[in-house]
């Protein structure tokens, strides 16, 4: 022996084989993981070249199934928030009628988190349901490219997408606070990356102008609890008779942290949260919000998916709109005719309310 190393024949890779077979390194991957997606004499020559190369796939690929696996992702953003409970019901239900399972992804609102995830379970679930996705539309239009995709919740061009009438309902909102006297309405806003808040935002300021109303925003906050407190920590600096906020855990957070300053709801701010999550009636004053028909909307999206890994040709120039509609409870009543603000900013300093302030005059 001379003591030198004996020489090792370089592993043939994917694109060794992709190049000698003359097609794509994704076709050879199709190859082996999907077969069925590719053409019986395409996948006979990728085999043959592979074992005449020493090709051998990694243990993950061969583990893979060949066939349909009746399986759908559902990847929603933050499983510990209740907006989401009916919304898994509903396509859980359809999926179930279906054949279908569903593999569940909680992104915790994190777009890359979200891209991970689809990356893991894309070779083995058959179609994609995106709620309220933080991913950019770039990003939702090459997972459609690999899998039959329906984003939930947000509208994305080219791809096939089931929203709730978001303009409609915060109309209505506006429109609500403004019978009841509120002339001055803040919005607490969301996530930077929800679709929904850009629209609800949107709609706010279109129908207060419509009305001649004065709005502002504050925000951007977590969808969460702990942001509707955060939102009502910069709300109080300059406070208004009324509060929209963008979903019912901002608002509920901000009715307990509002409360903690010594304002009284509804008396010194009305408050209007979004999507009727069951402690929507448990909070106290229960709150006013604007109801999306969630379940409906788990079910719409499963079976519009499902129509689409069986063949259908998806319809992606427009969104699937369903209805919503203002569920008024006593989170919201007419505005006083004293001088809330200042009595709620005498309560908050531990001065004694002035008289004036619960006489008519404002």
């Amino acid at each position: 022996m001379d003591g030198t190393a004996p020489s090792r024949t370089p592993r043939a890779t994917i694109d060794d084989v992709a190049r000698a077979a003359g097609v794509a390194p994704s076709t050879v991957s199709r190859a082996f993981s999907r077969p069925g997606r590719v053409s019986f004499e395409t996948s006979e020559r990728i085999h043959r070249i592979a074992a005449e190369l020493g090709y051998r796939t990694s243990s993950l690929a061969r583990a893979l199934p060949t066939g349909p696996t009746s399986m759908i992702a559902l990847a929603i953003s933050d499983i510990t928030n209740p907006f989401y409970n009916e919304i898994i019901r509903g396509a859980q239900v359809a999926a179930s009628e279906a054949g279908y399972t569903i593999l569940l992804a909680d992104t915790q609102e994190s777009g890359a988190n979200e891209r991970k995830a689809l990356e893991r379970a894309a070779a083995t679930v058959e179609g994609i349901v995106l709620a309220s996705t933080r991913m950019s539309d770039s990003a939702i239009r090459m997972t459609a490219k690999q899998r039959p995709v329906i984003v939930l919740n947000r509208a994305v061009s080219d791809v096939p997408c089931v929203i709730t009438d978001n303009p409609r309902g915060t109309r209505r909102a506006v429109e609500h606070l403004a019978e009841l006297g509120h002339r001055r309405i803040t919005y607490l806003a969301g996530p930077e990356a929800s679709w929904a808040d850009g629209t609800r935002w949107r709609s706010v300021r279109e129908s207060a102008m419509e009305l001649e109303l004065h709005v502002r925003r504050v925000g951007p906050v977590p969808p969460t609890v702990a942001g509707g407190a955060r939102a009502a920590a910069e709300f109080a600096e300059h406070p208004t008779s009324a509060v929209i906020a963008y979903n019912d855990l901002v608002a509920i957070g901000a009715i307990r942290a509002l409360t903690a300053m010594g304002a009284r709801i509804p008396q010194d701010v009305s408050v209007v949260g979004f999507d009727n999550i069951f402690a929507a009636e448990l909070v106290t004053p229960p709150l006013t919000t604007v109801a999306a028909p969630l379940g409906a909307m788990g079910r719409t999206a499963v079976s519009n998916l499902l129509a689409i890994v069986r063949g259908a040709r998806p319809r992606a120039q427009a969104p699937v709109s369903l209805p919503c509609r203002l569920i008024v409870r006593r989170s919201t009543a007419q505005r006083r005719r004293h001088r809330a603000s200042a009595a709620w900013a005498a309560r908050r300093a531990g001065r004694p309310v002035p008289a004036q302030a619960t006489a008519a005059g404002n």
